[in-house]
């Protein structure tokens, strides 16, 4: 007998809150090197997504940036943190397949360095959604529970 249980006729069936990186491409156009999350390791339909980073010595900008001392490129944190956000975006009913590119970022604070051994761990939350267009979102990395990137990131649909 084939089983025809939906979420709303079984309450039992969950909703997926973790993605793995296979899921996340299935999601997402990003590759490498800009594919910048690892793992969905929550996720809550239209409110927010945890994402996770692990950053090695191996990614491509760290022998040009600051070689005796590598950091993650703030600008790539940001990145990260949007890639998360577009997970949420591409889950929304209709949404899957479409592509949302930054409008703007507000407030932005970098207050510790990435570095490599780091696992920055990006939390990004849906604020408002409007027209089926344009997304606001707030977001924020940790390492090691502290703060490192904090920021209000703005998308707009690409047609």
């Amino acid at each position: 007998m084939e089983n025809t249980a939906t979420p709303e006729t079984n309450p039992a069936q969950e909703i997926q809150t973790t993605f793995t990186v296979e899921e996340i491409q299935e999601l997402l156009p990003h590759r490498y090197p800009f594919a910048l999350v690892d793992r969905i390791i929550d996720y809550v339909p239209g409110e927010k997504a945890v994402g996770l980073k692990n950053v090695t010595i191996n990614e491509p900008y760290f022998p040009g940036h600051i070689a005796s001392k590598p950091l993650m490129p703030g600008v790539l944190q940001i990145e990260a943190m949007a890639q998360v956000g577009g997970v949420i975006l591409t889950l929304l009913p209709g949404m899957k397949g479409k592509f949302f590119a930054f409008g703007g970022i507000d407030k932005v604070r970098f207050r510790r360095p990435v570095v490599p051994g780091d696992q920055l761990i990006m939390t990004v939350e849906l604020l408002s959604f409007k027209r089926n267009r344009i997304a606001k979102m707030q977001g924020q990395g940790l390492v090691d529970g502290q703060l490192a990137v904090r920021a209000e990131m703005l998308f707009s649909l690409l047609d």
